[in-house]
């Protein structure tokens, strides 16, 4: 009926616009047009149109005009009010009665009776009705508002509680109610991401963002609720419109909240500086335990840039003081922490070349393929990520990569292990036959060589030059590794550069074959099989018994120039495989074979020590007084600072600059004519010693010659005709004891031993 009128009045308009009597009517045509639009559900545009009739054409019957339009307003305001929309129902009968004021609305229902008789209004009680609404919205408006800050004030509290299904409520009230705000609908954002209802939470942060899209604040509620979703890409993108609203804020206050945020560029960048120092350690090929397959770098950079992890940390590090360089280290630590496999070659085992492009999983179950699978199986199980093996993750054939391997990887302690775990260690334990405890303390460095030769001496390798190979992490030592070298050059290289580097001459203690690379050196792993030569400790009684007896026999002043005397001799070290041992050497001035128990056994008689015997395998040839021309021995008592009782090495000479080998050693001549002592050949001078001394020195000096006058693990020595010394391998340790003390002196010397 309504578009039927609207036609009827265009065609009528049409047909007598150009009669200036009949203005009136059109202006009714245009009013019934207008009532016609509006029952068309176009409210606001037909309220317009009457607005415009009544402001355009302004004459006597423009309150036709003001009629329609406020029964019109009521009209809108009784479906807002039957809506529960009471602020907006209040403004439309605002609207009404101020529109048609206190006019008489029975001579208007009279007058305008075409309103009445096509549409069926009521004109007499139009003014009654708007006031009467108009009352009853505002009233139930302001119950609601009450109402609503009291909802969302309980709302506050249960959130700030943590009760999150109470707040949900409080909020959901608040919003059926008609007075929501963009904070309402962030607070039910929050407290829906409390119960992780992450969906439902995000469609409150859409809503926040239509109420006010020129402010950030939206776009941040919904960024934490994207990456509380683990929706991490969404997520970062939404943080980055968030900076774009800060940057282009309206007032600066809210663009000088910009400086608190850091961009994704710059964690990024952050990031990847952590990546680099994190694999500077990592072997350079890891096979990835979830696909089998063998990754190198760039592979495994890869990997963790498109992980979650990676989006993780990027999407959590929105301000400045999340850029904590501790948490990502910890992040890039644990997606890179990698589990080795440490085992003995057995038959054919997997090479680079044979897993290289494949799936571990899917390789078939031939040589050492089933172990390969095994250890990734089991490493992915127990949530590690990234496996190595030395069988297939380094190229076996380029001497180079081997060479460049940091063998100190065996060895990183960063990650979670199995030292926690008393059974795990015992079991290593006496699977090696090594000390739990000391497995447990275990640092890689020089400390205890002796022990740690020890530990390995009965290991067995595929590749010989392994045995010291695999050593160098253990000692924290980079040399080259030069398969091809022979187990005795490899093993020498090692136990020069632990004697050179510490100073410890632990590891010259060993029984068994001189090696070839030098003559004090062992020529297997095996020699340190043995303990140590542990000759009893002297009790400090013992020890201020043999200081009391010094007093009497011995003047002060020749103990203190024999301790700065040792004070002062260089630490070991080699030079072309040559050792410059300091030392106390003791001439050999007589050598008898005999045997004893059915074994080679020679007596020897040297100055300054009590006789004793020697079991060794190599020959000696035996000399007396008959026979002038035979070679020069020494027995030898290498030093150790540690009887200096000092607190440590810091102020030892030689440690800083070594002095020219040339001007410690002396030319030993005779080796064809009757044997001379060398050691008096160039007695030793003291340095001069003040006359002043502290009691706390006195007692150090009177200490170390107690010791010296103990038993002690020797060395044998032979004169050779270039002036250097060499080993004579002893399968017994050697054990001698000074019997003249007075004779030291004469006797401190540095030798190069071949």
């Amino acid at each position: 009926m309504c578009f039927l009128l609207v036609k009827v009045s265009v065609i009528y308009i049409c047909h007598w616009s150009s009669c200036p009597g009949d203005l009136n009517k059109i202006r009714l045509l245009l009013l019934i047009k207008a009532i016609a639009i509006f029952n068309a559900n176009q409210h606001d545009k037909a309220i317009l149109l009457i607005q415009e009739l009544a402001t355009a054409r302004p004459n006597p019957n423009s309150l036709a005009c003001g009629i329609v339009e406020a029964y019109l307003h009521v009209q809108v305001g009784m479906n807002a009010l039957d809506d529960t929309r009471y602020n907006e129902a209040a403004v439309h009968f605002t609207a009404g009665v101020n529109t048609i004021g206190f006019l008489s609305m029975s001579a208007i229902h009279s007058q305008y009776d075409v309103f009445v008789v096509l549409f069926w209004w009521d004109l007499k009680s139009l003014w009654r009705t708007a006031h009467q609404n108009l009352c009853h919205a505002l009233l139930r408006a302001a119950f609601k508002e009450r109402c609503s800050v009291l909802y969302a004030a309980d709302g506050d509290d249960a959130l700030a509680a943590g009760n999150y299904d109470r707040a949900i409520e409080l909020y959901s009230a608040v919003i059926e109610l008609d007075f929501a705000t963009d904070t309402i609908f962030a607070n039910r954002s929050k407290a829906r991401s409390g119960k992780m209802l992450w969906d439902n939470a995000l469609l409150d942060t859409e809503k926040v963002i239509e109420l006010n899209p020129s402010s950030y604040f939206g776009y941040q509620l919904k960024h934490a609720v994207l990456h509380g979703a683990h929706r991490y890409d969404e997520a970062i993108v939404v943080f980055k419109i968030m900076l774009s609203k800060l940057e282009n804020a309206s007032d600066t206050q809210t663009q000088s909240l910009r400086q608190q945020y850091v961009s994704p560029s710059e964690v990024e960048e952050v990031i990847e500086k952590i990546i680099k120092a994190q694999l500077n350690d990592v072997p350079h090929r890891l096979i990835n335990t979830s696909t089998g397959r063998l990754c190198d770098r760039g592979v495994q950079i890869n990997a963790f840039r498109t992980s979650a992890e990676y989006k993780e940390l990027l999407s959590s590090t929105m301000k400045h003081a999340d850029l904590q360089m501790e948490r990502i280290q910890d992040v890039v630590a644990m997606y890179f922490r990698y589990v080795m496999l440490s085992h003995r070659w057995e038959g054919t085992e997997l090479s680079l070349h044979d897993i290289r492009g494949k799936e571990v999983y899917e390789l078939n179950l031939v040589g050492g393929i089933q172990k390969l699978q095994s250890f990734c199986t089991t490493a992915r199980d127990k949530g590690y990520r990234w496996a190595w093996i030395d069988t297939c993750c380094i190229d076996q054939t380029n001497n180079v990569e081997v060479q460049q391997l940091n063998w100190s990887l065996y060895l990183g302690d960063r990650s979670p292990n199995h030292k926690d775990s008393l059974a795990i260690m015992q079991e290593m334990g006496d699977a090696t036959g090594i000390d739990p405890q000391a497995l447990v303390a275990f640092r890689p460095g020089m400390r205890d060589a002796r022990e740690k030769f020890q530990w390995v001496s009965a290991r067995v390798t595929t590749w010989q030059e392994d045995i010291a190979y695999s050593l160098f992490g253990i000692f924290g030592v980079n040399l080259p590794v030069i398969y091809g070298e022979k187990k005795q050059k490899a093993l020498g290289r090692l136990l020069q550069e632990v004697v050179a580097q510490s100073g410890d001459i632990s590891a010259l203690d060993w029984v068994g074959q001189s090696s070839e690379f030098n003559s004090c050196l062992p020529a297997d792993i095996t020699s340190y099989k043995a303990p140590p030569c542990t000759l009893p400790s002297p009790s400090e009684d013992v020890i201020q018994a043999s200081i009391s007896s010094l007093r009497h026999v011995v003047a002060v002043d020749f103990v203190l120039k024999l301790y700065d005397l040792l004070d002062n001799l260089y630490a070991p070290r080699f030079a072309n495989c040559r050792l410059h041992l300091p030392c106390i050497a003791f001439r050999v001035t007589a050598v008898k074979c005999c045997r004893v128990q059915d074994q080679e056994t020679y007596e020897f008689k040297a100055d300054g020590l009590h006789d004793l015997l020697i079991i060794t395998e190599d020959k000696l040839i035996q000399f007396s007084s008959p026979r002038p021309t035979m070679q020069t021995f020494l027995l030898v008592r290498p030093w150790n600072r540690y009887l200096l009782e000092l607190p440590d090495f810091a102020g030892s000479p030689g440690l800083a600059e070594l002095p020219d080998v040339a001007d410690d050693m002396q030319s030993e001549e005779g080796y064809s004519s009757a044997p001379e002592s060398p050691l008096q050949d160039s007695p030793g001078e003291f340095p001069e010693v003040q006359e002043s001394f502290d009691s706390e020195l006195s007692d150090r000096a009177l200490r170390l010659a107690a010791y010296l006058e103990q038993p002690f693990g020797a060395f044998l020595l032979a004169h050779q005709r270039g002036g250097e010394y060499k080993r004579f391998a002893s399968d017994h340790d050697i054990v001698a004891q000074v019997k003249d003390l007075s004779s030291i002196p004469d006797m401190v010397r540095t030798l190069e031993i071949l």
